[in-house]
């Protein structure tokens, strides 16, 4: 009761915070590009052909930084033609060739750190999910998924392809979208939401054709413009195949060598224009990136996301969120059982939207392994568009096998807007869910989650409440903890101060806190408060934060922190200061560090994280974070450390190799992953993966890794 009258206060806080802010809305004219048809287009990024000279442009791009309002300091043009099986994109970006920042070449190049051109797609025009494209003058690509104003998934993979040419005017580019890459609604006339966004890394210069309020982000879809002209398009294509074959080699020390070969396939069918079903049989996951393995001096479970690229398109219709990383479906359950690999046998799943509908389903079956039984897992995820950007919906989830019936029933809700006070963000969410288990209690299995958050540039507002009990159990779900009871509040306040002396912007954190408390018992059991009293971003890149955390936590038992060393149960108050300091990642060579030091448990800790990057050029990367914990208690002390190696060479945008070494010292692993990726075709892929691991570094010896895997992987793909 004491916990939801607080929650009250602080609402009525935040409500009259957010009554003092005014802003004025960021549009502007022409606020509509029109697609003109093309029989043929010379594929090369030169946009030499007399239609890109004729089609309608848009060159109305506006600063979001450094000079909010004011017109971008280059001049920026794009133009959209289209032909019956995909949409072309022609982007002229004019500057100094001696000014261009690009680093990579490479798929999914980060590029928040050098120069790009992003374009934002709705098909649906529904104001919340599309696809985001993103390129550089190099031609390499990167992409998402959005689903909502703040959330879109950079892991997924999409079909499309894109060219640049570069000269002393600038870079220019031409990005070719297939239509049966795109869900959309099926019609004669098409009206879709689109953006565009320019980043000039030499000036941290960003520009916006449409919505370049710091308020939001280019993944809003809600204040993007219109792209017309799109008439008599769809699937002439409704099928896409997908076979892979594999071959490759296992080795644990001890044991025989054994060497694996698998087939498999996929096959999407576009039942409707907006409704896309995909089937998989023999599943196989060779290909994915291998998982940096952290640290964990806590005690509670760490989240590792989703990678795989058959649960990654479609996957806003599964989500359901119950509060931080807790999550009702998490995709990673499926194909690991106790740390195991586990073979999918065959399934599907279907997703899309039928009007203001947006469906989720899936069933897949997994094989039995060693003591792991056969076992299907089900998934029924529902949304009802409300208004221009709500939504109510609701949840069911199934894992049964000889062994085990648990089932998840959840709905839940909320209220988006960019219109607040005119042009403000605002969102009210709320869920509740149960799990019910076979021959098990479920009467105090319950998890619900209620917040407000007012995500704004200058003021950025959070405050939650939630709960999940201690006999709620979603087996296809990940939960960091349960039996608790939570009130988060987070304030931030980043106003423009200083600007003249070089200070793009303050970041001052007033508190940003979390409270638990037990379910069962009403007792506080963990507390933390981060207050920053000064944090900055520099026009030229840099930043810079000095942090004061407060924490508490009550251990009703020990708990291993090493496997000689154990906390004794207890309750501590600890407190820790943190300075964070950074360099601007677009140069050259960039250098980003932490050091935290104050309490820890029964003694105190020093943390030191770091992270190097060397861009030796367009080819060839090194990145390196090295984290060094020193922790002194009565019981022992302890040094850890986290090291992780990322090498990339890139040959051309589709043709790369990446090696990436790990080093963890508290779990005694050093992990190496190399990785080759030659993209044939857009859409087919071969994969080289050679893995190599040491598990007892006592005895460490590089001739004799305690385990061993290689893989080679051909995908292709069939459209018909």
């Amino acid at each position: 009761m004491q916990l939801m009258n607080c929650a009250k206060r602080i609402i009525l806080v935040l409500l009259f915070s957010i009554i003092l802010v005014k802003a004025i809305a960021q549009h502007s004219t022409p606020d509509t590009i029109k697609a003109i048809t093309v029989d043929k287009i010379d594929f090369d990024g030169k946009l030499t052909e007399p239609v890109w000279l004729t089609a309608p442009s848009v060159n109305n791009f506006t600063q979001r930084e450094l000079d909010f309002g004011k017109p971008a300091t280059e001049q920026t043009q794009v133009a959209v033609v289209y032909n019956n099986l995909a949409l072309y994109v022609g982007v002229w970006c004019y500057q100094k060739r001696e000014t261009i920042v690009a680093k990579f070449m490479q798929r999914d190049f980060d590029f928040d750190t050098e120069d790009n051109f992003e374009v934002i797609i709705s098909p649906f025009n529904d104001k919340r999910n599309g696809y985001l494209f993103v390129i550089n003058p190099n031609g390499a690509r990167a992409d998402a998924l959005v689903s909502g104003q703040e959330s879109s998934n950079i892991d997924w993979n999409g079909v499309w392809d894109a060219k640049t040419s570069v000269t002393d005017e600038g870079w220019f580019a031409e990005i070719r979208i297939p239509f049966n890459s795109l869900q959309f609604k099926k019609a004669t006339i098409h009206n879709w939401a689109i953006n565009f966004e320019r980043n000039i890394r030499l000036k941290n210069e960003q520009a916006l054709w449409q919505g370049w309020s710091r308020d939001y982000e280019l993944e809003n879809i809600a204040q993007a413009g219109t792209l017309t002209g799109l008439e008599n398009i769809g699937y002439a294509k409704r099928f896409e195949l997908k076979p892979y074959g594999l071959a490759g080699f296992e080795k644990r020390e001890g044991d025989k060598t054994i060497y694996p070969g698998k087939a498999g396939a996929d096959l999407n069918v576009n039942i409707t224009p907006t409704l896309k079903l995909n089937l998989t049989a023999n599943t196989d996951f060779a290909q994915v990136e291998a998982d940096r393995i952290a640290v964990n001096l806590s005690r509670f479970n760490l989240f590792y996301p989703e990678k795989r690229e058959f649960f990654l398109e479609g996957y806003q219709n599964y989500q359901f969120n119950i509060g931080g990383s807790n999550e009702v479906f998490y995709t990673r359950k499926i194909g690991i059982e106790n740390f195991e690999r586990v073979s999918i046998i065959a399934g599907g799943r279907l997703f899309g939207k039928i009007g203001r509908n947006n469906i989720g389903l899936l069933n897949l079956q997994t094989a039995s392994t060693g003591s792991i039984p056969t076992t299907n897992n089900t998934v029924a995820r529902y949304k009802r568009d409300i208004g221009a950007q709500s939504y109510i919906g609701g949840i069911l989830t199934s894992k049964n096998s000889s062994i085990i019936s648990n089932q998840i029933a959840g709905v839940d809700g909320a209220f988006a807007t960019s219109k607040f006070l005119r042009n403000k963000n605002l969102v009210i969410s709320g869920s509740l869910s149960k799990s019910f288990d076979k021959n098990k209690n479920s009467n105090n299995a319950y998890a619900w989650n209620f917040f407000i958050d007012y995500p704004n540039d200058q003021i950025d507002n959070f405050i939650g409440i939630r709960s999940i009990q201690q006999d709620f159990n979603p087996e296809l779900g990940f939960l960091e903890r349960k039996n608790f009871d939570n009130l988060r509040w987070f304030f931030r306040f980043t106003p423009r101060w200083f600007t003249k002396y070089g200070i793009r912007k303050m970041y001052f954190r007033p508190w940003g806190f979390e409270l638990y408390r037990t379910h069962t018992t009403g007792e506080l059991e963990s507390f933390s408060n981060e207050t920053r009293p000064l944090g900055f971003f520099t026009k030229s890149g840099e930043r810079f934060e000095y942090n004061f955390i407060q924490q508490f936590d009550r251990l009703d038992k020990a708990f291993n922190l090493t496997d000689v060393i154990k906390i004794p149960k207890g309750k501590y108050w600890m407190y820790r200061q943190e300075i964070q300091a950074g360099t601007f990642q677009g140069r050259r060579f960039w250098i980003d560090l932490e050091y935290a030091w104050g309490g820890f448990y029964t003694g105190r800790i020093t943390v030191l994280e770091s992270s190097l990057g060397l861009n030796v050029n367009k080819h060839l990367n090194f990145k390196t974070d090295y984290i060094l914990n020193k922790v002194r208690l009565p019981e022992g002390n302890v040094t850890t450390h986290e090291f992780a190696e990322y090498i990339n060479y890139a040959f051309n945008p589709r043709f790369n190799i990446a090696t990436f070494v790990q080093w963890n010292s508290l779990d005694d692993l050093l992990l190496g992953n190399f990785r080759l990726h030659w993209i044939p075709n857009i859409g087919s892929d071969l994969y080289v993966v050679y893995n190599r691991g040491y598990e007892n570094l006592k005895h460490f010896s590089f001739m004799r890794p305690q385990t061993s895997a290689g893989a080679a992987k051909l995908v292709w793909r069939f459209t018909f």
